[in-house]
Order: structure tokens, then C-alpha cells, then sequence
């Protein structure tokens, strides 16, 4: 069974960095790409990072390029979202989900529909 288990979240002011961790268990992590989503409250869940199963292919949505940054390690079975210069409008909670197979590039990341595992979301605020 697979499962996937965030950590890292906090209250971080504007302009500070949190690093997100993804656990993952119950698969063969290669095998699989990994993505990093966030719902803010009275929005739909947005898929911001993907690190593909192929080639260590990555992708980074417009909202946040340049200032996130998607890494797995398949050895540690985790994959991590560095966050820097965050920004009250970042404030949401954030999921990693597991699709076997998926493959992500810089201009393309599979949809919400694609990813089959999912973790229980760990909170991010940035307020000062």
C-alpha cells in the first residue's frame, strides 16, 4: 500500500524559506512521479511541482518558478519542496501525491486525475 507523508509546514513571515519533505512508502519511488500540490481555503488544489519518473525531469508552475524548487531522493525515499521567498498568497495547505509511470517536464505535469496516492497535507502560512 503506498503512502506519503508530509512534513516541514509552519508560520513563516514573507520573504522567509521552508523546506517540504515528502515520505514515501509502500512503492518502488523510481518508478514513480512525484507531485506537489496546495489548496488554499475557497480555492481548488493546484498543482505547483512535479519530479518525473523519467530522467529526472522537473516541473515548476508560473506561480511559484524561480522560488520553489522540486528534488527527489529515491534512496531516502523522499522527494522535497525548497521554498524560498514566500509570499502571504502561498499560505495554503500542501499535498504530495504519487502516479505511477508519469512523466513531468518543464512544460507540462500531469493532472490532479493522475496522481492515485495522495498524503494527508501539511499546513504552510506566511503572515507576518
Amino acid at each position: 500500500q503506498v503512502q506519503l507523508a508530509e512534513s516541514g509546514g509552519g508560520l513563516v513571515q514573507p520573504g522567509g524559506s521552508l523546506r517540504l519533505s515528502c515520505e514515501a512508502s509502500g512503492l518502488h519511488l523510481d518508478h514513480y512521479a512525484i507531485g506537489w500540490w496546495r489548496q488554499a481555503p475557497g480555492k481548488e488544489r493546484e498543482g505547483i511541482a512535479c519530479a518525473s519518473s523519467i530522467r529526472g525531469a522537473t516541473f515548476h508552475a508560473n506561480s511559484v518558478k524561480g522560488r520553489f524548487t522540486i528534488s527527489r531522493d529515491n534512496a531516502r525515499h523522499a522527494v522535497y519542496l525548497q521554498m524560498n521567498g514566500l509570499k502571504p498568497e502561498d499560505t495554503a495547505v500542501y499535498y504530495c501525491a504519487a502516479g505511477e509511470a508519469l512523466y513531468c517536464d518543464s512544460e507540462y505535469s500531469p493532472t490532479i486525475a493522475d496522481f492515485g496516492s495522495w498524503g494527508q497535507g501539511t499546513q504552510v502560512t506566511v503572515s507576518s
